[in-house]
């Protein structure tokens, strides 16, 4: 064995041992202290554990609002929403385009309604949620900030994220709307709104989780992923934003696979040059150089075939995520490579979490394995091989620039295509897969949506437009236009339309008309 190459999956070479000579960087530095290798507090799970949270959202807000009280009772500490497509790309459930997606991948939300529905009985000044919403992320803002407002709610107090980030989805994922430029007024926009309304709110989860599952390396996830919060971030400067404001309000979305060093030196590696770029950015406040984020354990790591082995999975996906200090994590069911989760397997899933943070010893102490000299030497290497590619793109002009020209696109796309071939050619191991294989098969059972739910939803939005003051509806939306032709933020305007009810449809539509629609 001792002759044979190997390599973590971002192509780095492993040696057969390591010594003290192989580390170069000797950072020393503890956990909350610049440049925040070992993590961004000081005693880390010893002061507070991650946040557990379970990503949920399906068919109509009811059915999912079921799930989250179910999800409440087993002890999550904080809510993750999924959206249909409908909503994720600006459609009413009434949309021609909406046909055959209402409810099927996550929860579908029309109006401000929904919302009320979505989280009936759930104070939102004691839930921190999280919401997976890109291209409308602003209108589910103004959707949450609404319902708190008519709960009583300090808004000083409302915790959550909306993930925000649109530069990934032109790369990795496709749920845009508009062109980059107004898509990027936006979110600073956001920024900006959030800074003197909503001060405890995460305005952006700069995400490499969907680079990830698009097929890039871990190295690629964070080069890239860094890179766009680079760009979001010049974008808010140019606007006149403090660094040192906007900057603590910055999370960080990425994916754990199975790998389990190349993952802990990859958060490692994240965490140091973060905070280098922020600094080189002009902050001068730590808070606003720490790099927070959430992790999602690796949903194109899981298989259809011998789906049970997709606890194990996610237990070696979860211990990377918390030995690499993760602040808050979401672990998958093992049935999601074939349907939506069971109940069953969310719980499951969690379990693996509390088992994890409560009898694994993981918790215990900061950063256990810092000083290895394995871990030391991959998180330099995988910081030094980020570095070349983050220097490529800021030659093109920056994440933007390399995006509509098509570079992070074709980088990810060769990297899932050699990946694809090391599975086909078995020098990639999938146990199961390409080995391991059985003829029986196990039968797990589905979680599926019913079709009859777009009716549903369709009746709702017809009841609601028929009792709703459409003279306020129809003054909103057309204050919007001209704010939108305005260098106004368009923040105030759009939670005025929520409040009257106005659709997401609607309000998407009115953006469509003046920014135009990206092809």
């Amino acid at each position: 064995m001792s002759g044979k190459k190997i390599t973590t999956d971002s192509g780095i070479e492993i040696k057969e041992s390591y010594t003290a000579a192989d580390i170069k960087s000797h950072d020393n530095s503890t956990a909350g202290v610049y440049p925040f290798t070992r993590g961004v507090q000081s005693s880390m799970y010893r002061g507070k554990l991650w946040t557990m949270r379970q990503y949920a959202g399906f068919s109509t807000a009811e059915e999912s609002n079921k799930r989250y009280h179910y999800l409440l009772n087993q002890g999550v500490s904080g809510l993750s929403v999924a959206f249909d497509l409908p909503t994720q790309i600006g459609y009413d459930s009434n949309h021609p385009l909406a046909d055959g997606e209402v409810g099927k991948v996550g929860v579908a939300i029309d109006s401000l309604e929904d919302i009320e529905k979505l989280f009936e009985g759930i104070k939102l000044e004691d839930v921190s949620t999280s919401m997976t919403i890109n291209a409308t992320g602003f209108i589910l803002l103004a959707f949450y900030v609404a319902l708190a407002k008519k709960q009583g709610a300090n808004l000083n107090n409302i915790t959550g994220t909306i993930q925000n980030d649109i530069l990934k989805e032109y790369a990795a994922r496709g749920t845009y709307i508009y062109p980059p430029q107004p898509s990027m007024r936006i979110i600073t926009d956001i920024f900006e709104w959030c800074s003197k309304e909503l001060p405890k709110w995460n305005t952006i989860s700069i995400s490499g989780y969907h680079i990830r599952e698009a097929g890039s390396t871990a190295v690629q996830e964070i080069a890239f992923t860094l890179s766009n919060g680079k760009a979001y971030v010049k974008a808010a400067l140019e606007k006149g934003l403090d660094i040192n404001v906007f900057g603590k309000r910055l999370s960080f979305f990425f994916n754990a696979h199975n790998n389990l060093f190349e993952e802990v030196a990859k958060f490692r590696a994240a965490r140091r040059m973060w905070a280098k770029i922020m600094k080189d950015l002009g902050a001068t406040d730590e808070k606003a150089m720490m790099l927070r984020f959430h992790t999602q354990t690796g949903g194109s790591t899981l298989t259809a075939q011998q789906p049970m082995n997709n606890i194990s999975r996610v237990t070696i996906q979860t211990l990377a995520a918390v030995l690499g200090g993760t602040q808050s994590l979401h672990t998958n069911g093992y049935d999601e490579a074939l349907s939506l989760p069971t109940e069953e397997a969310a719980k499951i899933a969690l379990r693996t979490q509390q088992i994890v943070a409560f009898e694994s010893g993981a918790a215990d102490t900061v950063d256990p394995l810092a000083g290895s000299y394995y871990v030391e030497t991959l998180t330099d290497q995988v910081e030094a091989e980020a570095w070349k590619l983050i220097e490529s793109i800021d030659a093109m002009g920056g994440a933007v620039a390399a995006t509509e020209a098509g570079f992070v696109q074709d980088e990810i796309a060769r990297s899932a295509y050699e990946y694809q071939c090391n599975i086909e050619n078995n020098s990639k191991v999938i146990v199961g897969v390409n080995k391991f294989q059985t003829n029986s098969e196990e039968k797990i059972p589905g979680f599926k949506i019913d079709d009859s739910i777009q009716k549903m939803q369709c009746d709702k939005l017809a009841a609601l437009k028929s009792k709703r003051d459409n003279t306020s509806v129809s003054d909103c939306l057309s204050k919007l236009k001209s704010t939108c032709k305005s260098n106004e933020n368009i923040m105030p305007v759009v939670l005025e339309c929520v409040e009257q009810y106005c659709t997401l449809g609607e309000i998407s539509d009115v953006l469509r008309g003046e920014f135009g629609e990206y092809k």
